[in-house]
């Protein structure tokens, strides 16, 4: 991971934050952006901050890291490691979404090890939320990279699926359910129980003579508008209710 974490710490007790300052400066990768010490600062610290990753305290007087936790609700960290120096809120911190549970006194290795897992975990939601950007397909004894912006449209095609690039066809063993869910967060959509459409390059919808909507692409394309995926595509576009229906 290439950008800074931004990490908050939060513990009633000033020896052990001291002692999680120093540990997570040893970490380049670390950015410190807050030190709270009692469940309420924490809630406002965390809700105005955003941080990626906290070392939260179980045991807090009033408000709690549990309390925490579900106050903040959708707004909870990506990464929590819960830090507590009882052994009997574990499974009750793994309910409530914790990565880790470090059990006060714990030694560098034991942080360390938390620290990684952190980062790794970290690390692996930053890569599921990039869009795609290009993707590989083979063509004879080459691996052809082709980018996925330039797609206009990707059919079904048996086991595998037909990638249309500007009127060259790249086929791909891969299924139609699994390439939609990839592909969703690069624009693409559904149109059709056989094709899905990158919505960039949609030039303009069109219904023909019998009452059918039609995506107009690039090179001539048509491709008809599926009733079950027509709410989504609307949706996607940014179009008023009915619009399509009008169109």
């Amino acid at each position: 991971m290439s950008a800074r974490i931004r990490t908050v710490i939060v513990d009633d007790e000033p020896l052990a934050l001291s002692s999680l300052r120093i540990l997570l400066a040893r970490d380049p990768q670390i950015e410190l952006v807050g030190e709270c010490t009692s469940g309420a600062e924490a809630l406002a610290a965390l809700r105005e901050l955003r941080p990626a990753l906290v070392f939260l305290d179980v045991q807090m007087p009033e408000l709690d890291g549990f309390d925490v936790l579900e106050q903040l609700g959708a707004a909870t960290p990506p990464a929590t490691i819960f830090v507590t120096a009882r052994d009997d809120h574990a499974i009750r911190a793994f309910e409530a979404g914790a990565l880790d549970y470090l059990l006060k006194p714990f030694d560098d290795a034991r942080f360390m090890r938390a620290l990684t897992r952190a980062k790794e975990q970290l690390e692996l939601s930053a890569r599921a939320q990039a869009p795609l950007e290009r993707i590989a397909v083979r063509n004879g004894r080459q691996l052809v990279f082709v980018q996925v912006r330039d797609i206009d449209w990707i059919e079904s095609a048996d086991y595998c699926v037909d990638l249309h690039v500007d009127g060259r066809t790249w086929s791909l063993r891969r299924s139609m359910a699994a390439i939609e869910n990839e592909f969703e967060r690069a624009g693409f959509c559904r149109v059709h129980r056989r094709a899905i459409v990158n919505l960039e390059r949609v030039r303009a919808l069109e219904t023909n003579a019998a009452g059918d909507t039609e995506l107009l692409l690039p090179n001539d394309v048509r491709l008809p508008l599926s009733r079950r995926y027509r709410s989504q595509v609307q949706l996607k576009l940014g179009l008023r209710d009915r619009a399509i229906n009008r169109a």
